[in-house]
């Protein structure tokens, strides 16, 4: 029997915002949106090739002060790009805050940046098995 990690929840104060960013900005695609009642959806964003967010709204204090440091500040969620380029000049328009800019490294090009929310992400465009430059 195999295993395998379905989503990774990301807790927003509002569903709503939280659907902006990823489907707007980040240019995911909204798979799920489901009202559960009493103001509860369940609400799945994804790419293309995989790799999917459960988008929760808080419902607690102890939940709301975990918005934006999900991961104790650590970059705690990574998007792939075949168009870095394009990918954080769509973000930059879109207010996102990058913290550094975009530096080359042995797997690719990479810039962090922070969510409206305050997590801080990757903007990974990964280099190509076998290119050598």
């Amino acid at each position: 029997m195999a295993t395998r990690l379905a989503l990774t929840t990301l807790v927003v104060p509002d569903y709503d915002a939280g659907i902006a960013f990823c489907v707007d900005a980040l240019g995911f695609d909204l798979i799920e949106d489901t009202d559960m009642g009493a103001g509860k959806r369940w609400v799945v964003v994804g790419g293309r090739e995989g790799g999917r967010l459960l988008i929760a709204k808080a419902a607690t204090p102890a939940q709301t002060a975990a918005i934006g440091n999900q991961t104790g500040g650590r970059v705690g969620f990574f998007a792939h790009t075949d168009d870095f380029a394009g990918a954080h000049a769509r973000l930059v328009e879109a207010g996102v805050n990058f913290h550094e800019e975009p530096r080359h490294e042995s797997y690719g090009t990479v810039a962090v940046f922070s969510d409206p929310f305050g997590n801080r992400w990757d903007l990974i465009e990964p280099k190509e098995l076998g290119r050598n430059d």
